[in-house]
């Protein structure tokens, strides 16, 4: 629980931790403070802008939008990694949200992910977050296949550990809308605990002296070279029997790996299935191994099939220790085998130490 920043002190500690602000005309006073709380302030919130490359999305976010008014954040952290200052106060970002997510951000007092929200605006639980969190939107299609620029992520790390650091924070009062919202998607494309390890390892350095690992990351691209059959009842793996690129060196020839850790990826697979009746499903999962012995399993996408054949693109953003390998399987949970007729798989691996 803290004041609120002032504007010359936002400024500063952005600054300080190596951001590229752009203060918009008019922000120090943007807000909406006429209309609620502003403060005590317990955390910094991420989103994604559901914007393309059409929206001036900074004007967006300082003047709102004709059901929703601006500002719609504190910033706007463009591809280019800026950070845009748009408002200076309460601001139309978290809206209502579950208090028992507050009260884990305001103790930092959760594990890995705050705890499940049961809450949104205007149900009946729910909190005012927008009295009690700094927001980023941040520019993005928000589909979970816009990739994230490593200029605007690692500038969306320094802006949250900058107000984190000024305040005394840990990494842990950092929390995406979905944390908060139980109707909220947003970000898509990483994953928030692997946010805040970057935000905590922002923290643990001088003020300006974090650098983004692997700012380039390698590229892979494979695949199957032939259909085959998937048959019923038992989690299998797919064997990426054509390799079309392999930046990261990862992928054992004609294996079901694509990666390895400690590294960190985001990309999808996309897949084209014949012979699944309309109706009936396959799941699809990302599962870790440490050699040939499963370790952990990760939330299933379930591809549900249509009369003129299936096909799916399932978004794969995860970060490996050391020691393990990724995977992707499906499991057919229709009333027949099916033919896997493509899988394609391309994704973008940042190798870390």
């Amino acid at each position: 629980m803290a004041v609120p920043l002032t504007a010359d002190q936002l400024v500063a500690a952005l600054r300080a931790e190596g951001c590229a602000v752009h203060e918009v005309g008019g922000w120090r006073t943007n807000n909406r403070n006429h209309k609620g709380h502003w403060g005590p302030v317990n955390g910094v919130m991420i989103h994604h802008t559901v914007t393309g490359p059409a929206t001036d999305v900074v004007r967006l976010i300082f003047d709102g939008r004709s059901d929703l008014p601006g500002p719609l954040a504190t910033g706007c952290i463009t591809k280019d990694g800026t950070v845009h200052l748009v408002g200076n106060g309460r601001a139309n970002h978290a809206g209502g949200g579950d208090p028992d997510v507050l009260a884990a951000v305001r103790d930092e007092s959760y594990g890995g992910y705050p705890p499940p929200t049961h809450e949104h605006d205007g149900s009946p639980g729910s909190v005012d977050g927008n009295r009690h969190f700094y927001g980023f939107e941040c520019e993005n299609r928000g589909d979970g296949k816009d990739p994230w620029p490593p200029v605007q992520y690692a500038a969306m790390v320094r802006a949250t550990a900058a107000i984190c650091r000024k305040h005394g924070w840990s990494a842990k009062s950092g929390i995406g809308h979905l944390e908060w919202s139980d109707q909220k998607p947003d970000p898509r494309g990483f994953d928030m605990k692997d946010f805040r390890h970057d935000v905590a390892a922002c923290l643990a350095l001088p003020a300006g002296r974090w650098e983004e690992e692997d700012i380039m990351p390698q590229y892979v691209n494979l695949g199957i070279a032939e259909p085959y059959t998937l048959d019923l009842g038992a989690w299998d793996s797919i064997e990426l029997t054509s390799e079309w690129a392999d930046e990261s060196g990862h992928h054992g020839t004609g294996g079901s790996v694509f990666a390895r850790g400690p590294a960190r990826f985001t990309g999808s697979i996309s897949l084209a299935l014949n012979g699944l009746s309309a109706g009936d499903c396959v799941q699809v999962r990302m599962t870790e191994f440490e050699g040939d012995d499963h370790r952990a399993d990760h939330p299933i996408h379930e591809v549900l099939g249509t009369p003129s054949g299936t096909f799916a693109v399932v978004p794969l953003t995860k970060r490996l220790a050391a020691g393990r390998s990724m995977r992707v399987r499906l499991l057919n949970q229709s009333s027949a085998p099916i033919t896997v007729a493509s899988a394609v798989l391309t994704a973008l691996v940042w190798k870390e130490s």
